[in-house]
């Protein structure tokens, strides 16, 4: 399954699966979450059986989801989770003593600003390698969740319902959260280790027991008219379960057959790029980053599992009359894979992370909201230099396709045939464009960076560019005349412009 990985001296966690990772050729780490994941799913299982709101009042249900979630950051990397730990006593403290009008920003800059140490600790310390004791994913889930709480409670209480939008009203905080309650939502073991995030209410919801009820009576006929928590039986999460478990299944069996085969740094290859032929790379770079996307899957989806195999994470009931159990889902396999626009990708893509993006910088900032958006990303996501590629090329991207698109599209739907054709041009440009721009994130350094785009001709940003340039021209307002007339109210006229870089599969960027 590959070569065996000498990692004994490379973690501060547990050792005690190290025979386990060097018969199977996988890091320490690796087989440590995947252990961890596995027996949170089994634990989970447990939770909602034994401990349910019937069985377990909310604070036995919060003490032990915190404990676990504790014991699994000891367990995956020692020392380490004293970071992880520091960070969310620190600011519980700010949550609870200061003044609430400012308690959005100190969090942010706060939790921000120390996972960006961590951050540049490893970049500098390590020099592009990665240690099998990585604690920066949990840091970074634990990040979202702090900041997310901190404005949600500065909305709950500083600020009047008009000044919200409804996603905010709806999940506007009106009381500061209970030492207990803070560390079990941050420290949950469902979802310490690899998340999603989710918002504080839905988890506080699911802990004392009304969260699948309060979505139930938004279908009425599935209640009888009575509280739906106590008449109606929850919807079992089995089938859930045991369908993104398959998926999981798929994905570790493509990782090991194929994604193995096809390794990202050949992109960057001195002999491969000095010989291959142009639609040669082009045709590599597209199956390499194809088939780096299952881990993502595997890790997201198992997650996804863990969280409902507990209860928690129940959608509502969807249009086909059956539970769904996608709250907090962080992908959309299908909807990923047969993307035709850069917008339909975003939004399937690491979802929950897209909805804390808007949730506390998009909806937020007064101006450059796009790109403050993705710089954000880029800043949350780590230092290293192809991050900040990533995120910065893929402005001028985003800015092309609704530019493309708005002048475009319309030309094509009156006929079926057309219409597919479209689809099929705009997919694969869709993936193509993607290939391009992920490629820095999974390199990560400037010269592999350069020397992949210098073999790619920088064509993407020069088309790109060119297109936002020439089509913005081309839609320019004119200059009103001297004669009345009736203008569009301010909401429709930026409705194509003002777009949410990121939201729960509605809005994102076009």
């Amino acid at each position: 399954m590959g070569e065996p990985v000498d990692t004994k001296f490379k973690t501060t966690g547990s050792e005690l699966l190290l025979p386990v990772s060097e018969h199977l050729g996988f890091s320490l780490d690796q087989v440590n979450f995947l252990a961890c994941q596995l027996f949170a799913l089994a634990a989970a299982f447990w939770f909602r059986l034994y401990l349910s709101p019937r069985h377990a009042s909310p604070l036995v249900r919060h003490a032990v989801a915190t404990v676990l979630g504790i014991v699994f950051l000891i367990f995956c990397f020692g020392w380490y989770s004293a970071h992880i730990l520091t960070t969310v006593i620190v600011n519980y403290l700010i949550i609870v003593t200061a003044d609430l009008n400012n308690v959005h920003r100190y969090s942010m800059v706060t939790a921000m600003g120390y996972l960006t140490m961590c951050q540049v600790s490893r970049v500098f310390i390590f020099n592009y390698g990665i240690l099998s004791t990585d604690f920066s994913g949990p840091l970074m889930i634990v990040t979202q969740r702090i900041t997310t709480l901190a404005f949600q409670l500065h909305d709950g209480m500083c600020k009047k319902s008009e000044q919200l939008t409804s996603e905010q009203k709806l999940m506007a905080i009106n009381a500061r959260p209970s030492l207990i309650e803070y560390l079990s939502y941050n420290l949950n073991f469902l979802s310490v280790l690899v998340g999603p995030c989710s918002n504080y209410k839905d988890y506080i919801d699911f802990i004392e027991g009304t969260h699948i009820s309060r979505r139930l009576k938004q279908h009425p006929g599935t209640c009888n008219g009575q509280n739906g928590y106590e008449k109606t039986p929850d919807p079992s999460p089995v089938n859930a379960v045991r369908h993104k478990l398959l998926v999981c299944c798929g994905c570790m069996l493509f990782f090991l057959t194929v994604t193995r085969s096809l390794p990202i740094k050949h992109n960057v290859d001195s002999d491969f790029v000095s010989s291959a032929p142009f639609l040669t790379r082009l045709t590599y770079a597209f199956f390499s980053i194809q088939a780096a996307r299952p881990k993502f899957y595997f890790a997201w989806t198992l997650a996804d599992a863990v969280n409902n195999a507990a209860g928690y994470g129940f959608l509502g009931i969807d249009e086909s009359g059956k539970p769904s159990w996608d709250l907090i889902s962080n992908i959309n396999i299908i909807g990923i894979e047969t993307a035709t626009s850069f917008k339909t990708f975003i939004d399937n893509w690491n979802i929950q992370t897209g909805i804390w993006l808007k949730t506390v910088c998009y909806d937020r900032a007064s101006k450059h909201r796009l790109a403050l958006t993705f710089v954000l990303s880029a800043l949350w996501h780590g230092v290293y230099p192809g991050y900040y590629f990533t995120f910065l090329t893929a402005i001028p991207i985003t800015i092309a396709a609704r530019a493309i698109r708005k002048s475009v599209r319309h030309y094509f739907l009156d006929s079926g045939a057309l219409k597919f054709g479209y689809d099929i041009l705009t997919w694969t440009a869709t993936q193509l464009a993607i290939c391009y721009t992920v490629m820095p994130f999974l390199l990560l350094s400037v010269d592999e960076t350069m020397v992949y785009y210098s073999s790619m001709y920088f064509h993407v940003h020069i088309i790109s560019i060119l297109a936002a340039i020439v089509l913005h021209q081309k839609h320019k307002p004119r200059k009103p005349s001297a004669t009345p007339k009736s203008f569009p109210s301010s909401s429709d006229s930026c409705s194509a412009q003002c777009q949410p870089v990121h939201s729960n599969n509605n809005d994102k960027v076009d």
